[in-house]
């Protein structure tokens, strides 16, 4: 059976079409090159990045009534995937920004979208998401490790953040912090603010060239227009703004399978032979894949309009984390001991799986989240 190139439909219309191709272009000849030495090497592409801004690569999902591109986040979903086709570490990149603009679209507050939205849009400012730490906490998983304390509409934050991608001294970072007289803020922080500490992390399997730093606040004053959500705002805000993050988060998923696939299809037009006695085969992967890509696109239509529920988007991305860390093991036994070499991608892809079933949302985190909206609807239906 000859499988497609990819699990994921063209995106539709003329215009996405267009920004699709554009992307890829893009990826071969500027990204390509450089894979071995992000993942081997840690580079950070920052290159690659500001040239996919100025393409419109992270603005596809963003009304072209706010400066974007208007193609709804089934296409960002999909740029995400064509980046990480090549890089899952760079598609984790793509996502980080592209959620950071959809972060600040959707505040409600009009000065912090004034100073920062067209440049995150646009790529000229890069922007870390560190919100694990607060989502794990609202999940029941950990304490927060932010504090805020209010002056007005301004806050003085401090505390720590052990892990946030694409971060630097010029960069931005979008964090929550709880607040002393209740509830909690989400905030954006300059990497050179004062009272702004960067440090390296120790070195990681995989994923090295995200610029993934430690960030520390002491005294750290955020002005009203760094604020996407007061603490009246932001059960609310989280509300609106959880689906579109967490669902493009299914990119770097599909990327990491499309890659594995790849490898799949290479390694049968020699071994296919003895490749039919692996338990997972390409065909039926391949179906898998096509079949939730048509689910992605059904559901980031919903967020689109803001009619998704959010158990329905936390069940999407575990699939995604199952199918992600299946298909990227399949390829590795597919290709046998050449899949352990540094220089071949096999074993890289299985290491960028791994991340996507361990970057927050977690696996174990989803679980969780689900049982716990499962159990709440069936006590509710009880009633």
């Amino acid at each position: 059976m000859t499988q497609p190139s990819s699990t994921h439909p063209a995106p539709q219309g003329e215009g996405a079409t267009t920004l699709i191709e554009a992307v890829k272009a893009l990826v071969k000849s500027e990204l390509a090159p450089i894979s071995s030495e992000i993942d081997q090497q840690g580079r950070y592409p920052v290159e690659f990045l500001r040239r996919l801004g100025e393409l419109g690569g992270f603005s596809a999902s963003i009304p072209a009534t706010q400066g974007g591109e208007g193609f709804g986040l089934a296409t960002q979903i999909a740029i995400t995937t064509e980046v990480g086709r090549e890089c899952g570490s760079t598609a984790f990149l793509v996502w980080c920004q592209s959620s950071c603009a959809r972060y600040l679209q959707q505040s409600p507050n009009d000065a912090v979208r004034e100073r920062y939205f067209s440049d995150v849009l646009s790529g000229r400012l890069l922007s870390g998401t560190g919100m694990s730490n607060a989502v794990k906490h609202l999940a029941g998983i950990e304490n927060i490790h932010l504090k805020a304390r209010r002056e007005q509409d301004a806050y003085v934050v401090s505390g720590s953040l052990p892990w946030v991608s694409n971060v630097g001294e010029d960069h931005l970072a979008i964090v929550a912090a709880a607040v002393e007289s209740g509830g909690y803020v989400m905030m954006a922080v300059r990497g050179d603010a004062e009272g702004v500490t960067l440090r390296p992390c120790p070195e990681f399997a995989g994923l090295e060239g995200t610029q993934t730093l430690n960030i520390r606040l002491k005294d750290v004053r955020i002005p009203a227009d760094s604020v996407l959500a007061h603490p009246e705002q932001f059960s609310a805000y989280l509300k609106s703004i959880k689906p579109g993050f967490v669902l493009g988060q299914v990119g770097m998923g599909f990327g990491v399978i499309e890659g594995s696939l790849r490898t799949i299809r290479e390694s049968n037009v020699t071994t296919a032979h003895v490749n039919q006695f692996l338990d997972d085969q390409g065909e039926d992967l391949e179906r898998a894949a096509q079949a939730l890509w048509a689910d992605t696109r059904a559901l980031a239509h919903l967020v689109d309009t803001g009619k998704a529920r959010v158990l329905d988007v936390l069940r999407l991305r575990l699939a995604a984390s199952e199918l992600t860390l299946k298909t990227a093991n399949s390829a590795m036994l597919h290709i046998g001991a050449k899949g352990y070499l540094m220089r071949h991608p096999a074993q890289r892809r299985l290491r960028e799986a791994v991340f996507v079933a361990i970057v927050t949302p977690a696996l174990k985190h989803l679980r969780k989240e689900i049982h716990a909206l499962e159990q709440a609807a069936r006590e509710e239906q009880a009633a």
